[in-house]
């Protein structure tokens, strides 16, 4: 076995772990199980990249993506390691030469398809291979609590039956304690270790708003924060993508649609062109995102209110995965909600599975009232605790002002009940506001004792309380009656005013605004950053690669403050390895002379 910290040396340019990646290196590499949750940006892969160099044989990476495993190889083969994948993009002759390469010991990482494992001619190869471990990447994807299921998984469970003195590594960086509990149950983990990391992501800003008009919040959103950034928009349907995409496309930003409709083809090319070309926003449904490791994303915006918190904290997760200060963005409406609902009720899934569907939508919609710190109530849903409010989300920035909502929220209540729980929040406004429309004379509301008495509260604050009532379990949407309130047995005691309740001010203002681009240090020379920059983009248009495979930003920072003229000078700089050094130091090191003269 070769040395772990020698390999991240050499190999990866990184003088040390972060904890706990050496721990659960040291499990893998003497042969024990783990089961690894930490946030995304936090060195997963490096988890089961060394320990397959450390260990004998090939490590075999079981992934959910096509683009994410060619990804990877291309990044590892920059690396100097024979890294290779079967997938349904080779042709024959190219699967005969990995499977080839794969016996003959050739290999130290092969990415293969859940689907293509499944299959027995697969596992027959794998038992006549020398393999070092077997990782499972998004290990959340066996939950079929979850919002990535994939059949797929749960079969993986054979590899332990199959290969049971190979060592298994389950990585995920979302799963609250019930999927981890399935993951454990379904990959046969009962005797890994684990290692959970924490899920903070102290670089991101959450934000979430109410919705007034989304197309202008997020136009306003982009203009004044990320006018040349790469992100991400989430909307639910595929029209609306389509159709923010080439409305932004007319604002005169490079937007691109992704959705599972498209053909596969196109679907291939926007996220190529997302990976390896700058400043491109994809809007898109939840079918984009997984596991892309594209470094530099500055935000991700939500025009609709995810179905879990799980889903939002995955989404969310895939900005700032450099470390650098990132945006998540969000508006919702009282429509999100009664539309996900709608999407819920008429799933094929059983009782108790929309029941417990049901607890997560309620969970992300509290998310989204909460009028205390965000952060702390997002690692919370995790398990995990953070003593001291953030400081770096909306509430805390910004704090939620608040107001003795009893009285608004039985007038509220009341309506609810004297119209016969049959209407939606519109008419219900009316009445409490005192309308005289033709809906009102023919249900013969304008004779109800709560006709008229709420005229001390504009629409958009009676909307604001039926929300937040929503929210709090005190009120619920029927379905059958097209978005009908309902009243709660918790609203009991605060319609006989046996308790009290305090609900938001929503009030329309500027959120609290984040500059977001990549920072530069104050004694870095912008020319020599950029030079260093369109010298990365010219070694990674002619290599076929996105530019972070060449370099990270970070990289490219420390050249500017430590000015390597020499190898061994140029190869003492974070995230350069000996195969980097070798590919990559004279051109660089030219950059920085050029620059240095002309200076």
């Amino acid at each position: 076995m070769k040395d772990a910290l020698s390999l991240l040396n050499t190999v990866f340019g990184y003088d040390q772990f972060r904890s706990p990646q050496d721990q659960i290196i040291d499990t893998v590499i003497n042969g024990g199980d783990a089961l690894v949750l930490m946030p995304t940006g936090g060195g997963k892969s490096l988890c089961y990249q060394i320990p397959s160099l450390a260990r004998s044989g090939c490590g075999i990476v079981i992934s959910p993506l096509i683009a994410l495993m060619q990804d990877q190889v291309s990044a590892l083969r920059e690396l100097g390691v024979r890294a290779a994948y079967l997938n349904s993009t080779l042709d024959p002759g190219q699967v005969m030469q990995v499977e080839e390469d794969l016996l003959r010991g050739e290999l130290d990482l092969l990415y293969i398809a859940p689907e293509r494992l499944n299959q027995e001619r697969s596992l027959a190869l794998l038992e006549r291979a020398p393999i070092a471990l077997f990782a499972i990447d998004e290990a959340h994807c066996v939950s079929q609590w979850g919002h990535d299921f994939r059949a797929d998984y749960l079969q993986l469970s054979l590899l332990h039956q199959r290969f049971p003195a190979i060592p298994r590594i389950a990585l995920t960086a979302t799963a609250d304690e019930r999927t981890r509990a399935e993951i454990i149950q379904r990959l046969d983990l009962g005797e890994a270790r684990q290692f959970i990391a924490g899920f903070d992501r102290p670089n991101i800003r959450y934000r979430i708003a109410l919705k007034h008009n989304a197309r202008q919040q997020l136009l306003g959103f982009l203009r004044e924060e990320h006018p040349q950034d790469a992100g991400i928009v989430y909307c639910l349907s595929r029209k609306k993508v389509e159709d923010t995409a080439f409305w932004l496309q007319e604002q005169g930003f490079n937007a691109l649609p992704y959705h599972a409709g498209l053909d596969s083809s196109i679907r291939a090319d926007y996220q190529a062109r997302f990976l390896r070309e700058e400043n491109i926003i994809m809007v898109a449904t939840i079918a984009f995102g997984m596991g892309i490791d594209k470094p530099d994303v500055r935000f991700v915006a939500h025009l609709d209110m995810p179905k879990t918190v799980e889903a939002y904290y995955q989404e969310t997760g895939r900005a700032g995965r450099d470390g650098d200060p990132a945006n998540a963005w969000m508006v919702y409406g009282l429509q999100d909600v009664i539309k996900l609902r709608q999407m819920l009720d008429s799933s094929e899934g059983s009782e108790t599975h929309k029941r417990a569907e049901q607890h997560r939508l309620n969970a992300m919609l509290g998310l989204c009232e909460i009028t205390s710190c965000r952060r702390q109530s997002l690692l919370a849903y995790f398990g995990d605790d953070l003593e001291q409010p953030c400081g770096n989300c909306d509430t805390c920035l910004e704090p939620v002002d608040t107001f003795d909502g009893t009285e608004a929220a039985q007038k509220a209540l009341s309506v609810v009940y004297r119209t016969g729980q049959r209407f939606g929040v519109n008419h219900l406004v009316d009445v409490l506001r005192g309308s005289e429309g033709e809906k009102i004379y023919q249900f013969d509301h304008h004779q109800l004792p709560t006709y008229g008495v709420g005229k001390d509260l504009d629409n958009n604050q009676w909307r604001s309380v039926f929300r937040q009532l929503v929210a709090r379990g005190y009120l619920s949407v029927d379905l059958e009656r097209f978005g009908a309130l309902r009243l709660e047995e918790q609203c009991r005691p605060l319609l006989k005013g046996e308790e009290r309740i305090d609900l938001r001010r929503d009030v329309k203002k500027k959120t609290a605004r984040q500059t977001t681009r990549t920072s530069l240090p104050q004694d870095i020379d912008v020319a020599l950053w950029e030079a260093l920059r369109e010298c990365r983009r010219e070694l990674a248009e002619s290599q076929g690669v996105p530019p972070y495979v060449i370099f990270h930003d970070r990289t490219l920072q420390e050249m500017c403050v430590v000015l390597p003229r020499s190898k061994t000078a140029f190869g003492r700089i974070s995230g350069v390895g000996e195969r980097k050094l070798d590919k990559y130091g004279d051109d660089f090191i030219a950059v920085i002379d050029r620059h240095l003269e002309q200076a």
